[in-house]
């Protein structure tokens, strides 16, 4: 992991991408317990034929970053989670419920209630070295 100022930056990979934006009140406990399950829940939810997860993460498959929300900012709920994921037919034909499933998740494992995820399913491409 990797601290800057008010951003974290936990390196897994980089696909998909996701971004959590939280207002100053959060906690940092909460933060980092997000943090620690992101990668698995995520990945569970946008796992498909095309890029299966079978529970392993490696460098490559997730990338995260969390940012405080700054003086001009403006939103009504504590977390905003943006997920960027590749866009495949498989993954785009049930997006909401993936999307709801994750909310669902994330909510019971880290007891979270005034959040949001915003699943994006871009066409994308990726390159990375060893």
């Amino acid at each position: 992991m990797i601290r800057r100022m008010d951003t974290w930056t936990f390196y897994s990979g980089p696909m998909p991408l996701v971004e959590v934006t939280y207002a100053p009140g959060v906690a940092e406990s909460q933060l980092r317990e997000l943090g620690s399950v992101l990668p698995h829940l995520v990945s569970k939810a946008v796992e498909c034929p095309e890029e299966p997860y079978d529970g392993a993460l490696r460098p490559g498959d997730v990338e995260i970053r969390f940012r405080r929300l700054g003086p001009l900012d403006r939103g009504g709920l504590d977390v905003v989670i943006e997920v960027k994921s590749k866009w495949f037919e498989s993954r785009a034909a049930n997006r909401q419920q993936r999307v709801d499933r994750l909310h669902e998740d994330i909510r019971a494992v880290t007891g979270l209630r005034d959040f949001g995820i915003y699943l994006s399913l871009p066409s994308a491409a990726w390159s990375q070295g060893d």
